[in-house]
């Protein structure tokens, strides 16, 4: 009788579900509820909050529909892994209900809480033992509710991330990770342990830091509740859950240094892994604890996000392209043009600050263009590829930590799924670029099968992993190179004017 594992994703626009057979590690059904966006609440600007509630809801919905789509019945799923949107702040009270909306990644209220701390704490301090600053994190978003709310502080008996509560609703423990702890910037690499320091410094009070569990383990048992909502056996164990970068990493089979996981989708996400602790002395890169993390083999991924990304390329399609058309119309029209768009240039970042520009917003600039030599094809491969050139710039800061990649693997879902885009990316990096037939909840789900013995290993559990297609380094890389170095002229000539304006206001 064949045995199943269910993963659970669990973003800001949606909650993705899927089946996965542990004997074959064949994804068997992939479903997600809401068929729209869920909404976000922003009272101000900068801020965005979600009611973790309606992640629930909309998470047992998922789950029914898959279980009637795929028709297997809940006795032979035997354990479930949860990923989720990271850097969110859930409170939880003494009775573990809701005490407020949560203040979800990007949210930007925290920010100058996190500047101040790098400032008072110093440099030295944060990347040594954080390898971040406090930035805009979860913990900085705590300190933003006990100076902002400190009667829903006062009435805090554990803060946690989206999945922690997820989790929570399942099994009513309420417990996190060293993965989790490190992506609210609260893990200390250096002594291997909750910074308390940081605690100490915002005046947190330890006792509101969930327990710590393994990220592979027995984390509680399905009560019977939930179980009813959920479509699924009571005392199903939740055995894995992690932030939904490190777990679309784990899901492309990303565990060792060399090893690079991608997506490109509203926005950009580079994420490498290394095997000791770095940090970027500007904080345009993040460092977190991977899946596999261990104080004895450390395991870091290193995360670059690209705000300017699939934004640009979905604004296209809705305003410039004509009605009907699709993104393989697109493709199809771009092969026609020459790599550098005969001469047109896109700056794509359009979609707000950029953390590897210094949190710049510097917009989306078209340069030279020509009305009677440039058209739509050639609006849609220089934008395509201004988005590739920017994946390229922040990758040199990888360069610059000495990070040399191997291997580039993608989810089949995005960008990459643009022969341009990614050969693009294959000629100026000098790597293979492998893309994979998964999803995160697909490899949460494949995680999940490791704490209850079906597999020995997160590596074996995603050994079966199928590569849909491969984009090796193009031989024309001269004109790929050429073009990315005329574009990054253009964009370092704007960060200059950007910051001259900046200095003589």
């Amino acid at each position: 009788m064949d045995s199943y594992l269910i993963g659970f994703d669990v973003g800001s626009s949606s909650i993705k579900a899927a089946l996965v057979n542990a004997d074959t590690q064949e994804i068997v059904q992939v479903t997600h509820y809401p068929e729209t966006e869920m909404g976000v609440i922003s009272h101000f600007p900068g801020w965005a909050e979600q009611h973790p509630e309606t992640w629930w809801e909309n998470l047992c919905i998922a789950s029914r529909r898959l279980l009637d789509k795929s028709g297997v019945r809940a006795e032979h799923i035997k354990s479930i892994g949860i990923s989720y949107q990271m850097h969110g702040l859930v409170l939880l009270g003494e009775n573990n209900e809701v005490l407020r909306p949560s203040i979800i990644w990007s949210d930007s209220r925290s920010v100058e809480i996190g500047r101040k701390a790098f400032a008072d704490l110093g440099k030295e301090m944060c990347y040594t033992h954080l390898l971040n600053s406090p930035g805009n994190f979860t913990l900085s978003k705590l300190k933003w509710v006990l100076d902002n709310e400190p009667e829903v502080y006062a009435r805090l008996k554990k803060f946690v991330l989206p999945g922690d509560y997820i989790a929570m609703k399942m099994t009513g423990e309420a417990c996190t990770t060293v993965s989790g702890i490190s992506e609210g910037v609260l893990w200390d690499f250096k002594n291997e342990e909750v910074a308390q320091f940081l605690l100490d410094y915002f005046g947190i009070d330890r006792s509101k830091v969930a327990d710590i569990v393994p990220t592979f383990s027995d984390q509680g048992k399905l009560l019977d509740g939930p179980a009813r909502q959920l479509g699924l056996k009571p005392g199903t164990p939740v055995t894995y859950r992690a932030g939904d970068q490190p777990n679309n990493a784990l899901s492309l089979n990303v565990f060792n240094p060399g090893e690079i996981a991608a997506t490109g989708g509203t926005s950009g996400v580079v994420y490498a892994v290394v095997d000791h602790p770095v940090s970027d002395e500007q904080s345009r890169i993040n460092g977190f604890a991977h899946v596999n993390y261990s104080s004895h083999d450390p395991r870091i991924g290193l995360l670059l996000c690209i705000n300017g990304a699939g934004s640009q390329y979905s604004w296209l399609k809705k305003e410039i392209a004509n009605n009907g058309t699709t993104y393989e119309d697109m493709e199809r029209m771009i092969s026609q043009v020459p790599v550098s768009s005969e001469g047109l240039r896109v700056i794509p970042f359009g979609n707000g600050a950029e953390r590897m520009l210094d949190n710049k917003v510097l917009g989306s600039h078209v340069i030279n263009l020509h009305f009677n030599r440039h058209g739509k094809a050639h609006f849609y491969r220089a934008a395509l590829e201004g988005i590739a050139f920017s994946f390229i710039y922040g990758m040199e800061i990888f360069d610059g930590m000495g990070i040399v990649p191997r291997v580039i693997r993608v989810g089949n879902d995005n960008l990459f799924r643009s022969s341009v885009f990614s050969t693009t990316i294959a000629a100026l990096t000098g790597c293979k670029i492998e893309i994979i037939e998964t999803t995160g909840a697909a490899g949460a789900a494949s995680a999940s099968g490791v704490a209850i013995g079906a597999y020995a290993s997160a590596e074996e559990a995603l050994s079966g992993v199928k590569v849909a297609k491969a984009y090796e380094v193009a031989d024309t890389m001269d004109k790929y190179r050429s073009a990315y170095e005329i574009w990054k002229a253009d964009l370092e000539k704007l960060l200059l004017q950007e910051q001259e304006l900046k200095t003589s206001i």
